[in-house]
């Protein structure tokens, strides 16, 4: 319920704004993840470009290949076409810009944020624009 995810911002520090408030933040995108191993980066890129996708990155063990969102489809069936094996193919909305949290504390409550939204029956999709160092994220899961 409301009250539950309101208490989840209260509880670590934050607060839950007006419908639609921080929307403007993100923008909608067709995102297709494909497992890094075993794949040629040219190839990727390419048959993405193709097919009409905006950007190839890696993102440790996985390309991000991003789409506006009515080319996802397109995008989607080539690169299974090329014989890609796909980790998961939808539309999300990506932040426009990072905020970055290199405080450990700071990042431990946002951290638990996302996972205890994560874990409520009534989320269905979290979004975030943080952007937390490697070493900040290692200490805190630990």
């Amino acid at each position: 319920t409301a009250s539950d995810v309101r208490h989840l911002f209260t509880k670590f520090g934050g607060n839950l704004g007006a419908t639609g408030a921080v929307a403007w933040q993100f923008e909608r995108r067709g995102v297709v993840l494909v497992p890094a191993d075993g794949v040629d980066e040219d190839e990727l890129v390419l048959a993405a470009a193709d097919a009409g996708a905006d950007d190839v990155e890696r993102d440790g063990s996985t390309f991000v290949v991003s789409s506006a969102p009515e080319e996802l489809a397109r995008v989607r069936e080539a690169l299974e076409a090329a014989g890609l094996e796909l980790e998961s193919a939808g539309l999300s909305m990506v932040p426009k810009t990072t905020v970055a949290i290199a405080e450990e504390s700071s990042a431990k409550a946002v951290v638990r944020l996302v996972e205890g939204l994560e874990d409520n029956d009534d989320v269905q999709d979290v979004y975030a624009n943080f952007d937390i160092p490697e070493t900040v994220l290692e200490a805190v899961a630990s």
